[in-house]
């Protein structure tokens, strides 16, 4: 007789199994575009506005998506959302039309946070205060390992346009055979009731600039740093490693930052990682053609641009009282993840034509003005610090609900 314990595995575990196939594919296909768009000679303002609608996609996602949800509920709102960025992929391989592709990648955008909503409300309902944390956790290494994965098949030979993304139309697909047949209780979602940014700010001003800056850092990497090592390597293969080497590192980062902060506090360490930010991105700008400097630069920024954001959560959570709606905080926060997510690819892409370096130009500086800004704040006292908590590098905006920390909240 199967146990409920064991029925209970089961179920979660379809749910990471589609969280694999989706990061796989999300990883691939946000890489590929940008690199494609660059082989085609388009110059990077287009290449920015590109790939900034698909982050103007996840804006509009946080939006509105809640409601579709709600009204059509999880396992069809999956298959829709699924089969919208299937489609979308699709018309990539058929279509080569820079209009049409801003409007697929901001489709893409839509659906892919719209289905991290559905998965992560569904981690949330099969969570409990007991394993609150070893969920968020595995989730985490997941979705790390899998967008690293993801890199892997720039490397495919033939036809790369219409074999990346039939592969990650076959991708999604695969995620919809573990959610169609799941039998995981369809959870309530609360409307969001999006605290304004400047109320946020004047609340946790480090915390909303280091989810603005770390937004920054993650949305470049992975839109706008592959276009920029393609011009200097000419080589997808490098493209791959690179992404793959800088995806690991920030994986590995995570444990021992989270252990230095909760002893150190936030601010010390987001001051550090933001200097250690500045001087990795120094480096590259000596790196010339050396590919092995190269991937230990990658490594060497993946150790500190993943993990800005989760640090600045920390903070949050470390200076707002019982009064205020934590979760609700989060979920602002993310937002202004996602907006510095959006600004990076189109003022990369338009600034680039001035400077072919400027990537690493605003990475040293926005790192430096966070070392300072940083430890300008107050320090928080060693009893009133939370507990650090690993984030996936791409969340929905349910992620607030699986940590841990607002357990109270919940």
């Amino acid at each position: 007789m199967i146990s409920k314990d064991t029925t209970s595995s089961i179920k979660i575990s379809s749910l990471f199994f589609a969280i694999t196939f989706l990061a796989i594919g999300y990883g691939m296909i946000l890489t590929f575009v940008g690199v494609y768009l660059k082989e085609q000679g388009i110059n990077n303002t287009y290449i920015g506005i590109i790939n900034s609608a698909f982050f103007m996609g996840a804006i509009a996602s946080s939006i509105f998506s809640q409601s579709i949800i709600s009204t059509v509920g999880h396992i069809r709102s999956f298959a829709t959302f699924a089969s919208l960025m299937v489609i979308s992929f699709l018309i990539h391989s058929i279509f080569f039309d820079l209009y049409i592709w801003t409007i697929l990648r901001f489709i893409s955008g839509f659906s892919f946070y719209a289905l991290l909503i559905v998965l992560e409300s569904w981690l949330n309902e099969k969570s409990s205060q007991e394993n609150r944390g070893k969920i968020l956790a595995i989730y985490t290494i997941i979705f790390y390992l899998s967008t690293a994965i993801g890199q892997l098949f720039l490397n495919i030979d033939g036809n790369l346009k219409n074999s990346i993304f039939a592969i990650g139309s076959t991708l999604i697909l695969f995620s919809v055979l573990f959610i169609s047949l799941t039998k995981i209780k369809e959870p309530d979602l609360k409307p969001f009731e999006h605290y304004s940014l400047p109320k946020i700010y004047s609340i946790v001003p480090l915390a909303a600039t280091s989810s603005f800056i770390g937004g920054f850092f993650v949305g470049a990497f992975f839109t706008m740093i592959p276009v920029y090592i393609l011009s200097k390597f000419e080589s997808l293969e490098t493209v791959s490693y690179f992404m793959l080497i800088t995806l690991i590192a920030g994986l590995v980062s995570q444990w021992p930052i989270g252990l230095i902060s909760d002893k150190l506090g936030r601010r010390k360490v987001i001051s550090f990682v933001a200097f250690f930010t500045t001087i990795v991105s120094v480096l590259f700008f000596f790196i010339e053609n050396n590919i092995y400097l190269l991937y230990g630069c990658g490594f060497l920024l993946g150790l500190s641009i993943f993990s800005i954001y989760p640090l600045g959560v920390a903070r949050a959570n470390d200076v707002i009282d019982e009064n205020k709606d934590v979760i609700e905080i989060s979920r602002t926060l993310l937002f202004t993840y996602g907006i510095g997510s959006f600004i990076a690819p189109l003022a990369i892409g338009f600034l680039s034509k001035y400077n072919e370096d400027i990537i690493f130009l605003l990475f040293s500086s926005l790192g430096l003005f966070l070392t300072f800004y940083s430890l300008s704040k107050k320090r928080i006292a060693d009893d009133d610090l939370s507990s650090f908590v690993n984030i996936p590098v791409t969340s929905g905006l349910e992620l607030p609900q699986l940590d841990p920390r607002n357990e109270q909240e919940i």
